[in-house]
């Protein structure tokens, strides 16, 4: 007995520093491109091609020199805000709509009308930028913030109708039913009833659409050619550096920082939210 329960706890200590060791290696591999661009962003324009773990010296000149008023990173940063932002809210609003009336509403083809949504999520974005370009050139849409808006709430629309309608799906039906009882609307039920216990899935589709909207690049980059106008994603990939003669690896990591680090404070501020979120509509 004493060799078989050495032997059972030796197969789960080797199980365990396996198990720890892949999701190690894996943590490695995802976050060491994001931990080289934040060195990167901390050293100096002449130290750029250092291979060295942490920046000696430390030095701020390239968050300045994204910062400069030559650069225009501020106002690229505004513009990526409402983008993502306007994209955010509008994708609720007529998604939470249109998944509540798939999850509740009894009508012909509904399953054929949620087949066709998610299906218009398989086409290539590449594939529509030509007819999207030439339609936005027509009505005189280029270099403004809707011809960057629609195309990207075209793209977020149909996985947060999917995502919604799965959620409100595992909502008992009995709970609009009780609140029309007692003199409710189905307006009224939905407003007061349904959207706050709908409030962990629909938090989650909105930083999964936010995120998507804030990193989008193709379709700014076709439908925008001020650079007033530009969005940050664009902006650095538009960058000459920070003297306007160097190579400009300094000044874009540290534009990468700047763009990337929001998106991780507000994950794991309402990582248990989005976990809550993504989870809640698998079981009843």
């Amino acid at each position: 007995m004493s060799a078989t329960t050495q032997t059972s706890g030796n197969g789960t200590l080797w199980k365990r520093v396996l198990t720890f060791g892949g999701l190690g290696l894996i943590l490695v591999y995802c976050l060491a491109p994001f931990y080289w661009m934040a060195v990167s962003a901390f050293r100096r324009p002449s130290d750029q091609f250092e291979l060295t773990a942490l920046p000696m010296p430390f030095s701020l000149d390239n968050l300045t020199a994204v910062f400069s008023p030559a650069v225009g990173f501020g106002r690229s940063l505004l513009n990526s805000l409402v983008v993502a932002g306007v994209t955010t809210i509008l994708t609720l609003i007529i998604g939470v709509s249109a998944a509540y009336a798939l999850a509740r509403l009894h009508f012909r083809f509904k399953n054929a009308v949620a087949a066709l949504i998610i299906a218009t999520s398989m086409f290539p974005g590449i594939s529509l930028l030509v007819p999207l370009l030439a339609l936005f050139t027509d009505i005189g849409w280029i270099n403004t913030y809707q011809s960057m808006i629609v195309p990207s709430l075209s793209f977020a629309l149909p996985l947060a109708v999917w995502n919604l309608t799965a959620f409100f799906r595992q909502m008992p039906e009995e709970l609009e039913q009780a609140a029309m009882i007692d003199g409710c609307t189905r307006a009224q039920a939905f407003r007061k009833v349904i959207l706050p216990l709908a409030a962990p899935g629909i938090f989650t589709t909105a930083i999964i659409t936010f995120i998507a909207a804030w990193n989008e690049f193709i379709i700014a980059l076709s439908m925008v050619n001020d650079s007033t106008m530009q969005t940050a994603t664009v902006a650095i990939s538009r960058f000459t550096g920070a003297y306007g003669f160097d190579q400009p690896f300094g000044t874009q990591m540290a534009a990468g920082v700047i763009v990337t680090v929001p998106l991780v404070v507000v994950v794991l501020l309402f990582q248990r939210r989005i976990i809550a979120g993504l989870t809640a509509g698998g079981v009843k």
